[in-house]
Order: structure tokens, then sequence, then C-alpha cells
């Protein structure tokens, strides 16, 4: 049962939209970000009680490598969405510091146009060092943001490691940025994100149109043969089903972003139609909940009286060379109580 705290935000969140609705979906998160056990505990109470209102948005991923533009693609589709009277969520995510923990966390400062209205919303968060350059509660983050009845969430990741995997696993579409300038057609062979990519965008028409025409020709061949050799759904030529497509737009100025829109409302409606939407939902559902039991595990390891008595002592034999760091992680899993082979 949930507090009266938490069902007054709850109460907030799921209201009309307001400034009440913004702070409540703002604290909800907080709350959800905190490794406090009992506000973790609330969490799990929030989270179930607005799971019914969830899921009706369209989630899209964007990614690519730092400086691509997109913040700049963001913010130029979030204000011609709103214009055409959808709600944009962003959550964006941002690299933090090995050292300090911290992060710059300026993708809100970047789209100071998209923050100032009332039916966008954007929080930037922290990696928090997490594999996959994907906040540890973008997902929660998301289903939050969907109660408040935001009807397109869109979460942005640092562009770094395998973000792009992290993104594509929990959205309904996966957008790559590329820049014009970004290599040869065996260059764009190479990257491997190509296989998951619904939609590659060429940013920056504007600097290069040359450039730009070239990339998005090397990169339509790099997925013609990657349709032949690699995911068996990209080789089909079945109309109803989506394959991956390359355009090219310029952000900054606009140019394109309508076409980009109609590509993604083509993408949904072709999802919707052959059941792939809901199949790749009920996927990420599950990869979801073994995530978490991966982080439980790891948590509930690491605070472990035994590990943390054992832990000092190993960790200097395997510093100094004296002990394989296998066996001392042998020796930790065993102090748990479980054997391992």
């Amino acid at each position: 049962m949930l507090n009266e705290v938490d069902q007054a935000l709850v109460n907030d969140l799921t209201g009309a939209p307001s400034s009440a609705q913004r702070r409540a979906l703002a604290k909800i998160i907080t709350l959800l970000e905190s490794t406090r056990m009992d506000h973790r505990k609330r969490a799990d109470e929030v989270l179930n009680t607005l799971l019914p209102k969830t899921g009706k948005s369209f989630r899209v991923g964007i990614s690519g490598v730092p400086g691509v533009g997109k913040s700049t693609l963001i913010e130029t589709l979030g204000l011609y969405l709103i214009e055409k009277g959808h709600r944009v969520a962003v959550l964006a995510i941002d690299p933090s510091s090995s050292l300090s923990g911290g992060s710059i966390l300026g993708d809100k400062t970047r789209m100071e146009r998209l923050s100032v209205l009332d039916n966008a919303f954007i929080r930037p968060s922290p990696s928090s060092c997490t594999l996959g350059g994907v906040a540890e509660k973008t997902r929660e983050a998301m289903l939050v943001a969907e109660a408040a009845g935001f009807d397109i969430v869109i979460v942005e990741t640092v562009g770094v490691g395998q973000s792009e995997i992290a993104v594509s696993g929990m959205t309904d579409m996966f957008l790559l940025l590329q820049l014009p300038n970004a290599g040869d057609d065996l260059q764009a062979i190479k990257k491997g994100v190509m296989e998951i990519a619904d939609l590659i965008v060429i940013n920056k028409v504007d600097i290069d149109p040359d450039a730009a025409m070239r990339a998005q020709l090397f990169i339509t061949s790099s997925l013609r043969l990657l349709g032949f050799q690699g995911n068996p759904d990209h080789a089909s030529h079945n109309q109803e089903y989506w394959h991956p497509q390359v355009m090219t737009l310029s952000a900054l100025e606009g140019n394109g972003v309508p076409e980009l829109w109609e590509k993604i409302l083509h993408f949904q409606k072709l999802q919707n139609a052959n059941g792939q939407l809901q199949s790749r939902r009920k996927q990420q559902a599950g990869a979801w909940m073994w995530d978490r039991i991966d982080a439980g595990l790891k948590n509930a390891f690491q605070n472990h009286p035994a590990v943390q008595a054992l832990l000092p002592g190993l960790s200097a034999e395997v510093n100094q060379g004296t002990m394989a760091a296998s066996v001392a992680a042998r020796r930790l899993l065993e102090a748990m109580g479980h054997e391992f082979f």
C-alpha cells in the first residue's frame, strides 16, 4: 500500500497536465534513482501502481558519436511534435566521471527552447558508469513518463561503447545518427551497430551536402550487404515488415525533420500491424527483469558480511600477484555459501 505522500504524488502524476504533475514526475524519478533501501521499496510500490497506465507511448532511442547533433535533433523534432499536439518526454543520459561520479548534464541546457514548453519534459541523468551508456533507472523513468501522459518518449544515450545496444533493447525504434564524413563504405560495414539500427540518419547535411549524399549511398550499400548475411528479418522483401533505411537531414535548420517523422510513423504502423511491436516489448520486459536480477545479485554479493571480510585481503593478494584473480573470485563466491565450478 502506498503511503499518503506517495499516493499524492501518484494522483498528481496521473492528473491533468500541470506544474504539479511535472513536480510529481521529477520527484518519482528521483525516488526511483535513490539507492536507499526504504526508497527502493517505496519506488517499487509506486511503479506497480502506475503500471496499468503505462505502455501507451511510442519509445524512440537515439544514439550516435559525441558531436553528431543528437541534442539538436531531439530539440528540433520535439518542437515539431509539440506543434502537432504531442507531449514529448526526453530522457537524456550523460557520461559520468569515473573518479567523482559527477556528470555535466548539459542536454537540458542545449535544449533551452524545448525545456521551457509545458508539453515537454527533459530529464538529464548521469549514466553512473553503467555499462551501455544508459542510466540504471532509465526503463523505470520511461514508464513514469508514460503514466503522466507523454505519448512520445525519446531516450538519448551518450553514444559510446555499448550504448547503442542498450538503448535498442528498451525502445520501440532505434535511430542511429551519423556524420557526413564518417568514413567510406568499408568503415560503415565495420560498425556492427548497423545491424540493429531501424533508421540511420545522416545529420549536418547543411555543412557538406555532397559528403552527406556519398555517406547515404555508402551506408545504403552496407545495409544491403547486411541484409543478405546479417539479420534474417532484414533480408526479406516483404512490404509488411520494416527494412532499415538511410536518410539525410539538417537538425540545425530543420530540413528533413517532417520526413523523419513520416518514416517514424510508417515504422510504427507496420510494427503494430505485424505484431512486432508487442513482441519486442515482451522480450524487452524479460530482459529488463534479468538485468535487475543481475544488479541485485551483485549488490547482495558486495554487501555480504563474509565477502566484505575477505575482500581486502584477497584483493591485496591479487594486486601483489600471489593469487590468481579467478581463484580469489571463487573464494569470494564460496563465502556467500554457493559453490561455483
